[in-house]
Parts: structure tokens; C-alpha cells; sequence
């Protein structure tokens, strides 16, 4: 890394201008120059050291590195288990053990207490940064250093070299004029499952000075983040340490260091301290820091980990589905204590969010109701208004509240789903087909179905979500969001076949209309009707292809319009709370702005919209219309639809609480899903449509809560989760304001064009497949071998396996798509059956064709 230099001015870093190799412990550059001239000797004599040094030192080689793995109890809130520190002469330092060093309290204490903190810091280039941060500390009246010389100190933070060559039978390096170096730095490094991940947010620079009295440290966050070379592309805090040169062993600059750089290793850490405003605060925050990692780790390990959490790790065994009762028990003891908070966070304290609680807020509002609208006109049209746009919506209402209050799982979102619209249509030609009662049989098909759930929750069932590995959880989700795209495009496709040929009349046919038989005559060709349709008033002809093509151009706006929203927070445009609400708020301002481009500016082209029926909401199903036969068939679609509820609610909630989102409070699988059976004996008895957890909305709601951090790897730009404020209050909101939209039908929901509504469609569809690995390693077979990121699954499996296990993914969506969305009615009623079997596949018949470590690495989560 350099900084390129004009007239004595540093103009800031970029990466730098020298190949080498990678390090021989398969580490990626650091960003930084490491002497290797001075160092190369140093390795080969002290190499034997580093491992002689135990477990006392903090310098560790580089192939050690697992005996530092979870040296620390981070607290609750710490996810980097896997983080260690890496030094600029590329050996690890081990982490400070806040609970047994004692230094690190005094280092604390003694920076708190004469604290130099620069907030918000502007200075773009680390050249500046570093003046600004030794002129504090060189005014500072407690610093009192007379012989020290901080311009000195300056020169010495960096190694300049000059123009030369250097060849090594090892590697090469070529120097150029100019090339400005830092000469000592420590840097997080995250060791994951998949992999390991430079911490890009912080810096912290050490520098032995001779003529220091004492130890000083600074600390400054800038105001933006900076770009200061590789792995250091987004730079928010900078630590400086200086240090005397001749110093207790425990009292250097790199044991300073070590303190400080362990407390800026926690992700969640560095995102509490973006939110201080004042250096109170901010000291504030490392005490709180310093008792999270000073905690002992002595906490029994929670009842779920070791009995009935299917995220454990512990052997399926079938005595565990003869616990009655201990999953859901266990469910209560893991997350009732975490109930008011799930009020209170973001609320009550410091740390408020309600900003984003309200931009999430409005984001669900629409992200259910027109979904709810939409299922609500396809079942209107199957059931023939049986279940219509109404009652979907007050469904929706009263299932949402009841779920948002009581599940253990409350950032999930439940919903009617296209999987359930077309379940309900195949139940109204059954009842067709052998002359039923439509509401009774509806009802008895979702109490049996209810039945089986609910056992299921009380049997401990979910923990067969242990034999679902992500590559499958990864199809069943990517099917869903492609039947979100065919319903769009089977919308549009109807409205193009019904409107685009021929023109038609607004009324009646060209046959009631006297003038229109007299020039029409005898002859029926469409130029006929068309020369006379141009002599009829314009009043009475119907657009026709304005209609069509409005309607495309309606939704794909609606797409553009809300998924540029979307991406804008990662612009570099306004500010970035701006940013941030904009793109919080894409989908409400997508909608909102084509809905009303549509019905105004537009009016006088009619836009097709739902129906809106005046009929009795509540009615209680007539279950004496049934025969005793009637009741046991209804068994048999009973249990087809407990097992597609049960797949679908279990695969959401994993989805929701995977590792890389950083959910803290638990998970609560049985508890959940005995909570969707008693929900839908309410829909099943008032002939309301079914709902159960949805995908990807759930998945959508913890990103629209979450706070990200960036970071850039190989030129590829990364967001990581930092945190996610786990909340009731937002979904609770939604679901009650969807309520009382009960009161705007007809009007102004009806200004919603059906377009629109698909135009939504495509946009979750879109979103949703971020982070879907299967849709990354998809896309690798259309780029070139230079530009694949650098993955993890990249690094260490063979490339012909990763298209192998794309390949035969890919095969296994498309037998998903063809049973699902075959037109054969009945053929889609064994669609659950399919889903099921993805396990054997996956666990019996892959391992035979790819090798089951292969397997196991592209299946790992990626955090």
C-alpha cells in the first residue's frame, strides 16, 4: 500500500504497487507492506520459537492458529468466535483474555481516564488522520511529553522506501519512488466455517518511540468510511498506540495493542459505537465492552442446544420424538425471558430506532397487502367468492396480530402463499367434481390439517430440519421465488391474450348497436369490425393495446423503480440516513408512485383491479352437509396439507435464523409451529384462507432491521450483518393497520392495478434471491474464470465439483417447477411429497457422486 505524494502533500492510499505471493498460511494480503527483507531471516531463525512459546505468548505462527480459536468469552452479543488478531509480520497475536489478564483492565482504565477520542474525524487520507490524531495528543495537557518530537513520531509511523529492486529465490518485489508503508499494525481476522474474512472497519497502528515517558492511546471514527487499500476498503476506526522503547514485557505497544484491538474484534462492538454521539458515551460503550468480554463463560449451555433445537448439533435419535411436550417446554424456557424485550428494544434507552421501526413498518404494510390482495383475487376467482379479497385481508389481520403476540419467532411473517391458493383451488374442483359443500369440506380439510400440525409441534417433528442442509433449503426457496415470477407473468400474459388482438366493445357487442349491423352487413372479417368500430363513439370502444402494454410498462416500473431504491443506500448520493430511508422505503414508494400513474395520469385507459364483494365476512362452516366418509377422505388432503405447512414453516424459520443474521434470542420451532395449527382452526372454522410462515418476507423483515457493515474482498463489495433489532412491534403494526384497510375497499385500494401487484411480485422475487448461494454458483457458469469471487466454496472445492452440485441442484428445481406448476390439478397435491424426498437426495444420493467433504463445504453457512 503507498500514498502517492505531490509537492510534499499526501494525496491518500491506495493499493499497492507490488506483487507477491500469498503468505504460506494461505492468508490473503493484509493491505499493508511486510518488511520482508528484515523479516525473511527473522522467520526462518524464530520459526521453531513460535511454536515453543505456548500458550503465554502472545505471537503466534501462523499454522497455530486453531489453538486460539475462542480464547475469549465474547458475551451474548459476540459473534467473531472464530476472530484473531493478525500482526504486520504476518504471525497471529493471540486475543486478550479479558477474564484472566489483568493488564487489560489497567490499560483501560488508564486510556479512560485520560482519553483522547477524535468523533467524526473528516480527514479523508490516513496521512492526515494520523497529524490530526498526534496533534491531540501532543496538546493534550496530560500528555507532557517535552522531548518528544510528534513530527518525528509521524516519519516514524511509516517506512518510505525508495527505488529499488530486490529479487529472493522465493518472491519477488519491485519498489517504486514514493511507496509509503505503515510500519506496525494489527488487524481482525475472522475465522468462519468457510473460510477467513479481514475485519475492514479498524486499524490499529503501534509505534515505539524512544523519548516517550509514557504509553498514549487515540482513537478516532471518521466520519465516512475510508478506502486505504487492500482489505482495509472501508476504514471507520483508527487506534494509535504509541509506546516507549523500552518497556515491561507487558506493557509494550503490542500488549496495548492487544487490548484494544480484541475489544474492536466484535462486529456488534463497532456498530454500538457508531451510534454514541458524545465521548462519554463512547467510554461508556468499552466498559460495557470490557464486562461482556470479562463475563465468565459459565452459563449453562441452554436446553434447546442439547435436547430439541434442530440448529444443534446433536444425533437425530428417535427417542426424541417420544418426549411429549419437551420441545415446545424448552421453546418457553429459551425465549420467555426475552418477551419484553421484544417490546422494549429500540424503544426504551439510548439506542432508539424508531426510524427503522417505521420505515419497516410501512415496508410490511405493503409487502403483505398486496400479496394479500392478490391471493385474495385468485381464490375469489377459483372458489368463485368463497374466499375473496376481504376475507384474505382480515384473515391476514387476525392471523398476523395473533402470530406477531405469541411466536417464539416473531420477525417471521405469516401469509397466505401462492402454495395455498393453489391447494384451495384443486379442494373447490374436488368439491366440484363430487358435489361437496365448498365451506364444510374447506373446514374439515383444515382441521384435520391443524390436528397434525399441532401434534407435530407437541411430538418434537421439527427436528427432522436437521436432515435439511442448506443446498435444500436453497432450492425450496429459490422455487418459491420463481412461482412469484410465473404468477407475474401468467397475469400479464392473460392480460396481453384478452386485450392485445382485437378490439372490443365497453358494453355490449357490435350486434346491439343498429349502426354497427348496417355497416357491418352481412360480412364478420375483423376489417369489417374494425372500420366499423372507427364509426361508433369513442365512449363505447375499450382500449386495447394502450391496456396491454400500460399494463407491462406498469410493472416493470414498479421493479425498476423499487429494486434502484433498493441498491441506492450502496450509492455514493445524499447522506446516508438518506440513503438509508430510501431504501428502506423502495417498495412503498414503487407502488405508491406507478399505482398512481396508472389510475390518474392514465385514467382514461380502464386498468384491470380486483373485485369486491358485499357478502357476510364471518361464517361458520356447516359441518353437517358432510358424511362420515367425507370427514375420512378430508384426512388423506389434511395431512398433504400439514406436511406443505410444515416444510414451509420450518424451512422460513431457519431461513430467518441463520447464523449470518445474527439473531440472539432463540429460536422456538415447535412452539411455532403448534402455534400456525391453532391459528388456522380460526381460518378453517370462519372459511378464511390458510397462512403459515412466508418466504421471503420473513427473510426481507430481518434485513430491513438489520445494521450491515461493508467490507470488499477481491474487488467484490460485501455487506455482513452487524446486528438486527428483534422486534414485535413492527410486524404487530403492520398486521393492525392491515386491518383497518379492510375500510378502504373498494376504494382507494382499488386504485391498485393488477399490474402493479405483479410489478411486487417480481420485486420480492428479485430481492429475495440475495445471499442465495445456489443463485450465485448459478452465475458462475456464465462468467469467466477471472472474475469469480473469491468464496469460499471457491477456494477450497475443486471448480468442476461446484458445477456439478449446481447442475444437479438445478435439476432438482426443475422437478419442483414441473409438479408445482404443472396445470393438472391433482398433479400438484403430491408437490409436498417432493420436497421430502430432496432429503434422501441430498443426504444418500449426492454423497455418491460428489464427495461428501465437497458436499459439506458448499453447504456450510457463510457468515
Amino acid at each position: 500500500m503507498r500514498t502517492v505524494r505531490d509537492d510534499g502533500e499526501s494525496t491518500g492510499l491506495s493499493v499497492n504497487r507490488f506483487t507477491r505471493e500469498a503468505p504460506p498460511t494461505g492468508m490473503s494480503k493484509n493491505g499493508y507492506f511486510f518488511q520482508e527483507m528484515e523479516q525473511r531471516e527473522v522467520e526462518q531463525e524464530e520459526g521453531s520459537e513460535g511454536r515453543e512459546e505456548g500458550q503465554d505468548s502472545p505471537i503466534a505462527c501462523g499454522d497455530d492458529i486453531h489453538l486460539y480459536d475462542n480464547q475469549i468469552s465474547p458475551g451474548p452479543e459476540a459473534d467473531d468466535s472464530g476472530c484473531v488478531l493478525l500482526n504486520t509480520s504476518r504471525k497471529y497475536v493471540k486475543l486478550m483474555n479479558f477474564e484472566e489478564e489483568v493488564r487489560a483492565h489497567r490499560d483501560l482504565d488508564g486510556f479512560l481516564a485520560r482519553a483522547t477520542i477524535l468523533l467524526d474525524e473528516t480527514a479523508a487520507s490516513l496521512d492526515d488522520v494520523l497529524k490530526r490524531m498526534l496533534h491531540h495528543v501532543g496538546q493534550d495537557s496530560n500528555a507532557s511529553e517535552p522531548s518528544c518530537n510528534f513530527e518525528e513520531v509521524m516519519s516514524m509511523l511509516f517506512t518510505d522506501a525508495g527505488a529499488q529492486e530486490v529479487n529472493d529465490k522465493s518472491q519477488s518485489f519491485v519498489f517504486f519512488d514514493d511507496v509509503h508503508l505503515l510500519s506496525e499494525t494489527i488487524q481482525g481476522v475472522t475465522a468462519t466455517a468457510t473460510g477467513i474474512q479481514y475485519q475492514q472497519s479498524w486499524l490499529c497502528i503501534l509505534c515505539n518511540v524512544k523519548h516517550l515517558q509514557r504509553r498514549h492511546v487515540c482513537i478516532s471514527r471518521l466520519e465516512r468510511p475510508q478506502n486505504w487499500g487492500e482489505n482495509c476498503c472501508e476504514v471507520r476506526y483508527v487506534i494509535l498506540i504509541l509506546a516507549p522503547l523500552k518497556m515491561k514485557s507487558t506493557k509494550t505497544a503490542m500488549e496495548l495493542g492487544r487490548t484494544f484491538a480484541t475489544l474492536f474484534s466484535d462486529i456488534s462492538f463497532r456498530q454500538k459505537l457508531l451510534e454514541t454521539k458524545t465521548q462519554e458515551e463512547f467510554k461508556e460503550a468499552l466498559v460495557f465492552q470490557r464486562h461482556q468480554l470479562t463475563a465468565t463463560n459459565t452459563q449453562p449451555t441452554a436446553l434447546g442446544k442439547e435436547e430439541t433445537d434442530p440448529r444443534s448439533h446433536k444425533p437425530l435419535k428417535c427417542k426424541d420424538f417420544f418426549k411429549a411436550g419437551r420441545g415446545i417446554y424448552e421453546d418457553f424456557c429459551r425465549r420467555l425471558p426475552f418477551y419484553p424485550s421484544d417490546f422494549t428494544d429500540g424503544i426504551v434507552g439510548s439506542n432508539k430506532t424508531l426510524l427503522k421501526y417505521m420505515t419497516t413498518a410501512i415496508f410490511l404494510y405493503i409487502a403483505i397487502l398486496l400479496p394479500a390482495i392478490a391471493f385474495g383475487s385468485l381464490n375469489d376467482e377459483s372458489t368463485r367468492g368463497e374466499i375473496d379479497v376481504r376475507k384474505t385481508i382480515i384473515g391476514q389481520s387476525i392471523g398476523g396480530v395473533i402470530y406477531s403476540l405469541f411466536a417464539g419467532s416473531p420477525l417471521v411473517i405469516p401469509l397466505t402463499t401462492a402454495p395455498l391458493a393453489i391447494f384451495i383451488s384443486v379442494i373447490r374442483g374436488i368439491c366440484d367434481d363430487y358435489n361437496l359443500d365448498f365451506p364444510a369440506f374447506y373446514a374439515c380439510i383444515g382441521l384435520w390439517n391443524c390436528l397434525f400440525l399441532i401434534l407435530g409441534g407437541i411430538f418434537n417433528v421439527s427436528l427432522l430440519m436437521k436432515l435439511f442442509k442448506r443446498s435444500t433449503e436453497e432450492v425450496i426457496a429459490l422455487f418459491i421465488s420463481i412461482a412469484f415470477v410465473v404468477d407475474a407473468v401468467k397475469g400479464t400474459v392473460k392480460i396481453f391474450h384478452r386485450y392485445y388482438h382485437a378490439p372490443t366493445l365497453t358494453n355490449s357487442s357490435i350486434e346491439d348497436f343498429p349502426q354497427g349491423r348496417d355497416l357491418l352487413g352481412g360480412n364478420r372479417s375483423e376489417v369489417a369490425a374494425s372500420m366499423a368500430l372507427n364509426a361508433l363513439p369513442e365512449s363505447l370502444i375499450q382500449c386495447t393495446r394502450e391496456r396491454p402494454v400500460l399494463c407491462l410498462l406498469l410493472m416493470l416500473g414498479t421493479l425498476w423503480m423499487g429494486y434502484t431504491l433498493y441498491q441506492f443506500k450502496r450509492s455514493p448520493f445524499l447522506h446516508a440516513k438518506v440513503r438509508e430511508v430510501l431504501s428502506d422505503c423502495a417498495l412503498p414508494i414503487s407502488v405508491l408512485l406507478f399505482s398512481f400513474i396508472g389510475s390518474y395520469l392514465f385514467s382514461d385507459i380502464e386498468l384491470p383491479v380486483f373485485k369486491v364483494h358485499d357478502r357476510p365476512v364471518f361464517n361458520v362452516a356447516p359441518f353437517e352437509r358432510l358424511s362420515a366418509m367425507n370427514v375420512v377422505s378430508a384426512m388423506g388432503l389434511g395431512f398433504l396439507l400439514a406436511l406443505l405447512i410444515f416444510i414451509d414453516q420450518n424451512i422460513v424459520v431457519s431461513l430467518t435464523n441463520a447464523p449470518e443474521n445474527r439473531l440472539l434470542k432463540g429460536t422456538a420451532y415447535h412452539w411455532d409451529l403448534m402455534l400456525s395449527g391453532l391459528i388456522n382452526i380460526l381460518m378453517s372454522v370462519l372459511g378464511l384462507p390458510w397462512m403459515h410462515a412466508a418466504f421471503p418476507h420473513s427473510t426481507l423483515h430481518v434485513r430491513q432491521l438489520a445494521f450491515v457493515e461493508q467490507r470488499v474482498e477481491g474487488g467484490h463489495l460485501y455487506e455482513t450483518i452487524v446486528q438486527v433489532k428483534e422486534t414485535r412491534l413492527t410486524s404487530l403494526t403492520a398486521n393492525i393497520f392491515i386491518g383497518v384497510s379492510v375500510l378502504l375497499l373498494p376504494l382507494p385500494l382499488q386504485w391498485i392495478p393488477k399490474p402493479v401487484l405483479y410489478g411486487l411480485f417480481l420485486y420480492i422475487a428479485l430481492t429475495s434471491i440475495d445471499g442465495n448461494q445456489m443463485c450465485d454458483r448459478m452465475a458462475l457458469l456464465l462468467k469467466e474464470q477471472t472474475s469469480y469471487p473469491p468464496t469460499h466454496y471457491i477456494r477450497k472445492v475443486p471448480q468442476r465439483k461446484i458445477h456439478y452440485f449446481t447442475f444437479l441442484q438445478m435439476m432438482q428445481l426443475l422437478v419442483l417447477c414441473t409438479f408445482g406448476m404443472y396445470p393438472i390439478p391433482y398433479m400438484k397435491m403430491i408437490f409436498p411429497l417432493l420436497m421430502i424426498l430432496l432429503i434422501p437426495i441430498r443426504n444418500n444420493v449426492l454423497p455418491h457422486i460428489i464427495e461428501a467433504k465437497y458436499l459439506d463445504i458448499m453447504d456450510a453457512q457463510h457468515m
